[in-house]
C-alpha cells in the first residue's frame, strides 16, 4: 500500500508539472511562471497578468484547452479500457472493442461524404461520430440480450458482428461517392486530433469523464468479480448481468463524448491498463486511479509531440501513439507477465 500511495502522489506531481510544461512548448516561447500566473488569475483571480495579450491568447485559448482535453481523453480512454477488459474478461479489449469505433466511423462518414447532420452546427462531424458510437453500443447491448441474458462472449460476438456491418456500410458509401477529399478528411478524423479543443466543449466533456471515472472507482469490487467469471460471482451472491448493462451504458457515453471531441484515438485503452496491471496487479481499487492519471500524462505528451515533431504541421496523434506505444507494449509483455483475472 505505501508503494501504491507513493506512486499515486508522484504521478499527480508529474501531471501538474506536465500541464505547465506542455503549455510552454511550441512556436511561441512562454515561461512556466507566465503559464501558472495566467492559470491562477483566470481560475481564482489571484495575482496580476503582466504577460502580453498575444501570449495570453496562446496560453488560455489555444494550448491550455488542448492540454485539458488531453487530460480528459487520456483519463477516459484508460479507465474505459480497464472497465471493458473486465466486462468482456479479455485482456486485449480496448474502448473500441465492441464495434464502437466502427459506429463512430460510420457516423463520421455519413457526415463528411453525405452531409448528414450538417444542420447540427460546425461540430456536426464529431456529433455524428458520437451518435454512431453511442447507437452501436446500445445495439450491441440489445443484440447480446437476445435469446438469453448477456455475457462476455455474447457481447464480443455482437460487437464483432455490428462492427462488420458498420465497416461494410462505410466502405459502400466511400465507394459510391468517390470523393477523394472526403476520404482524406475521414482518414484524418479517424487518426484523432486535439486541435479543435475549446473551453465550451471542455466544460461539457470534462464533467462527464470525471464523474464516470469517479463512478468506476467506487465499483472496484464488482469489477474484480467480473474477472473471476459469472459462475464464481453467482456463488458469492452477486449477479453481474445488471452491472454489465449499467457499465456499458456509462462507458458508451464516455466514449461518445471522446469521439465527439477528438476523433478516434486508439491504443491508450489497451496499453495503459496493461502497464498498471504489471505494476499493481489486477485489483481495480488500485489500477483505476493510477490508470486515469497515467493515461492523462501519456496523452498530454503525445499531443506535445504531435505539435512539434514536424515543424509547421501537426501529425495526427493516433499515428504517434501507435508508433511509440506499440514497441513499448511489446517490450513490457516480453519482460514481464501478469495474471488477468487470477489473484490480485
Amino acid at each position: 500500500m505505501p508503494i501504491y500511495i507513493g506512486t499515486s502522489l508522484v504521478l499527480l506531481i508529474i501531471l501538474i508539472l506536465s500541464i505547465g510544461l506542455a503549455v510552454t512548448i511550441g512556436s511561441v516561447n512562454i515561461s512556466m511562471k507566465e503559464v501558472y500566473g495566467i492559470i491562477l488569475y483566470k481560475l481564482f483571480n489571484i495575482g496580476e497578468i503582466s504577460t502580453s495579450a498575444a501570449k495570453i491568447d496562446v496560453i488560455w485559448l489555444i494550448r491550455m484547452p488542448r492540454t485539458v482535453l488531453a487530460i480528459a481523453v487520456g483519463m477516459g480512454l484508460s479507465v474505459i479500457g480497464i472497465v471493458m477488459q473486465a466486462i468482456v474478461k479479455n485482456p486485449l479489449a480496448d474502448p473500441y472493442i465492441l464495434g464502437i469505433s466502427s459506429g463512430a466511423s460510420l457516423g463520421a462518414t455519413l457526415a463528411i461524404l453525405l452531409g448528414i447532420g450538417a444542420s447540427l452546427g460546425s461540430s456536426y462531424i464529431g456529433i455524428m461520430g458520437f451518435i454512431g458510437a453511442f447507437s452501436i453500443s446500445m445495439l450491441v447491448l440489445m443484440l447480446s440480450n437476445i435469446g438469453g441474458r448477456t455475457n462476455s462472449v455474447k457481447l464480443l460476438l455482437s460487437g464483432m458482428a455490428l462492427s462488420s456491418v458498420c465497416s461494410a456500410f462505410s466502405s459502400f458509401i466511400v465507394y459510391i461517392t468517390n470523393d477523394s477529399q472526403g476520404m482524406k478528411n475521414i482518414s484524418f478524423w479517424l487518426m484523432g486530433s486535439l486541435a479543435g479543443a475549446n473551453w465550451n466543449e471542455i466544460s461539457f466533456i470534462l464533467p462527464i469523464i470525471f464523474i464516470g471515472t469517479l463512478f468506476f472507482m467506487t465499483q472496484y469490487r464488482t469489477l474484480n468479480l467480473m474477472l473471476l467469471g459469472d459462475e464464481v460471482s453467482v456463488t458469492l451472491g452477486t449477479d453481474l448481468h445488471r452491472f454489465r448493462i449499467i457499465y456499458l451504458i456509462i462507458t458508451s457515453l464516455m466514449i461518445g463524448v471522446i469521439v465527439y471531441s477528438s476523433g478516434m484515438i486508439g491504443f491508450i485503452g489497451l496499453i495503459i491498463p496493461h502497464i498498471v496491471r504489471i505494476l499493481f496487479g489486477t485489483d481495480h481499487k488500485k489500477i483505476i486511479p493510477i490508470g486515469a492519471i497515467l493515461g492523462a500524462i501519456f496523452l498530454i505528451w503525445a499531443d506535445v509531440l504531435s505539435r512539434i515533431i514536424i515543424k509547421g504541421t501537426e501529425v495526427p496523434i493516433g499515428i504517434l501513439i501507435s508508433m511509440v506505444g506499440a514497441p513499448c507494449f511489446v517490450s513490457l509483455m516480453i519482460k514481464k507477465s501478469y495474471g488477468f483475472g487470477g489473484s490480485n
